[in-house]
């Protein structure tokens, strides 16, 4: 039995004049499921949103030749795309005016790429944007990995001798998430979003305890993870072999 296939990423729009913070959110975002196209000014802007569906634009105001505030109000004449504003500019007059032009959010530099990730989620879904979670999987799944034996309508793990293992709730839906990924590579702010917290206010350590919590209730050697691998500066990943 296998389980839905994810909704189509979301496609996100970076308009900025630097490239480093372009090349920097593009690969990012990416890492995290999103498609994601640059443009360095409001011609290219122009350009790509003719050319092809935006599902969100990031947008400095600082632009050579048309601003991020004018260009806010331009996109706004014609379209509902949510936008976040990025500005390096801490006056409360530019925020102001940028939302009464039509933004959705409004960031400061520098930022933290997390907090804004948090963001471009929470706009999408208050728009009813797409979602980067995956379904549910049907009440009656089971799967076994490793001689374990997972049972998600049941909400149950049960070891290599069909010994039932006491799962936190945090720490069934981290497993759960992990597994139904099928061997993909799965953020720390997807999975705080998985286990029922909020991304943008969980930038801590909780995952990484959640999950050596996991690893000492399932592996032989948690200090060598053979089921779930950590994916330096991506996250993590579930690499035992799973049987439906």
């Amino acid at each position: 039995m296998g389980f839905p296939t994810l909704n189509l990423a979301p496609h996100i729009l970076i308009v900025d004049d630097n490239a480093e913070i372009r090349l920097l959110l593009k690969d990012f975002l990416q890492r995290r499921g999103m498609r994601v196209s640059l443009a360095k000014d409001g011609s290219e802007l122009d350009a790509e949103i003719e050319r092809t569906k935006v599902d969100l634009i990031v947008l400095d105001i600082m632009l050579p030749g048309r601003s991020g505030l004018e260009l806010c109000q331009e996109i706004r004449r014609r379209s509902r795309v949510p936008i976040i504003m990025l500005t390096a500019v801490t006056d409360t007059s530019d925020r102001i005016v940028g939302l009464e032009f039509g933004a959705d959010d409004y960031m400061s530099k520098p930022f933290d790429p997390r907090e804004l990730l948090a963001r471009i989620r929470a706009v999408l879904r208050r728009q009813g944007g797409l979602q980067l979670e995956e379904p549910a999987p049907a009440a009656n799944a089971v799967v076994q990995f490793s001689g374990w034996t997972l049972d998600f309508g049941r909400r149950r793990l049960t070891d290599v001798s069909g010994v039932r293992v006491e799962l936190t709730r945090a720490e069934f839906n981290l497993l759960e998430a992990l597994v139904q990924a099928g061997g993909r590579v799965l953020s720390r702010e997807q999975l705080i979003e998985r286990c029922g917290g909020n991304a943008s206010q969980s930038f801590d350590r909780s995952i990484d305890i959640l999950i050596s919590r996991l690893r000492r209730k399932l592996e032989d050697d948690p200090k060598k993870p053979s089921m779930i691998e950590t994916v330096r500066g991506d996250g993590y990943q579930f690499v035992a072999e799973i049987n439906r």
